[in-house]
């Protein structure tokens, strides 16, 4: 399955980068070169939960989470799995601006912060508050319209683009 930022929605968060493209599903089990990635005859809705309960041994390990959105457009790699045990490929097909806000506050709140930033009027919500010393955000723009949090920065950086 090819995924793009328009189908980001079809994608169940933790993903995990895969190390190819090579996958093929036999009598239930998810393989990649001849190794196991997922026992979808074990009982559970998560990738991980099946994998804690095979039998089989030769498991191929899974390295590399991925918590949002922003950490797949950063890959160099393109192919993932996600929580669900449903393999993908990421194809970046539309490129954005990348332009810089001034930090203007940050609110904490018990699970998360609230970043808001100069010349944006709604808050982005961030699972942890920048440093001390980071005054600017990168933030992504699709159109006109700013739409994810894709970095933050000591200095104002030059706006630029990113294909995502």
């Amino acid at each position: 399955m090819v995924i793009t930022y328009k189908t980001l929605s079809k994608v169940t968060f933790p993903i995990y980068i895969l190390p190819s493209n090579n996958w093929y599903e036999r009598d239930g089990l998810l393989y990649i070169d001849r190794r196991i990635v997922d026992d979808r005859n074990m009982s559970g809705d998560t990738l991980g939960i099946r994998r804690i309960q095979t039998p089989h041994k030769n498991l191929m390990p899974i390295r590399g989470s991925l918590g949002g959105i922003t950490g797949i457009l950063k890959q160099t790699s393109k192919t993932f799995i996600d929580s669900k045990g449903i393999p993908f490929i990421y194809e970046k097909t539309r490129t954005c601006s990348l332009r810089y806000y001034k930090i203007k506050k940050v609110e904490q709140k018990t699970t998360a912060s609230v970043l808001w930033l100069k010349g944006i009027s709604f808050p982005f919500k961030v699972p942890r508050p920048p440093t001390s010393i980071t005054k600017w955000a990168g933030i992504l723009h699709l159109g006109e319209h700013p739409w994810i949090l894709y970095e933050y920065s000591e200095e104002k950086l030059p706006n630029t683009r990113r294909k995502v």
